[in-house]
This record gives structure tokens, sequence and C-alpha cells, in this order.
């Protein structure tokens, strides 16, 4: 019943930067937490950051936090993650994720119930 789409992926340079985007469409009423994890290849799928449905609180991974900005556009339903001073270790898809019911922490991808199809972005050393 909710749908997610990201866009915004691609090719960076390490040290460049990228804007993810997560467009919600659907029963987005009831939306609260939203979320960006990534999954690279041979990896298991690991919080990148968190935003809470006002966005008054916000949540970062270690290995982001500084370099990464999460944000949200509740009009227009619509999450974003601001990526700066890209690593190659950023490579990964990059999935936004949305949770309707508070239960479990916010960093384990089981705590949500729906997600995009995934954008890829690749950073070369």
């Amino acid at each position: 019943q909710v749908q997610l789409v990201e866009s915004g992926g691609g090719l960076a340079q390490a040290g460049g930067s990228l804007r993810l985007s997560c467009a919600a469409s659907g029963r987005t009423s009831s939306n609260n937490d939203m979320a960006w994890f990534r999954q690279a290849p041979g990896n298991e799928r690991e919080f990148v950051a968190v935003i809470s449905r006002s966005g008054a609180n916000r949540y970062y991974a270690d290995s982001v936090k500084g370099r990464f900005t999460i944000s949200r556009d509740n009009p227009k339903n619509t999450l974003y993650l601001q990526m700066n001073s890209l690593k190659p270790e950023d490579t990964a898809v990059y999935y936004c994720a949305l949770r309707m019911l508070y239960g479990g922490s916010y960093y384990s991808s089981a705590s949500y119930d729906s997600w995009g199809q995934g954008t890829q972005v690749t950073v070369s050393s």
C-alpha cells in the first residue's frame, strides 16, 4: 500500500557528492520514521541514517556521521540523503525504508515495513 522509489544514485569520485531521493506514494498518512540502508555485494544490509516524522530527530551510523545528511520534505512525501566526501567504501545499493508502527530498534532493518527497489551508488578511488 506504500510505494517507495529511490533515485539519484550513480557514479562519483572519491571526495565527491551525491544526493539521493526517495519518493513515497500510497497510504503515507501514517508514516513515521524513514531511513536509509545500504548493502554492498557480499555484505549484510546496514543502517545508514534515520529521521523522525517531524524531522526533529536524526541519527547516523558512525561510518557516515559528519559526511551524510538525512532530511525529509513531508508535503512532497520525499526523503533525501545528501552524501558528501564520498569514499569507495560507500559503494553499495542504497535503500529507502519506512516504518508505520514503532517497535524494535531504528537501526534494524527488521523494524521497517516498506522498502524501495534500491539505487546503486558507486564511488571510484
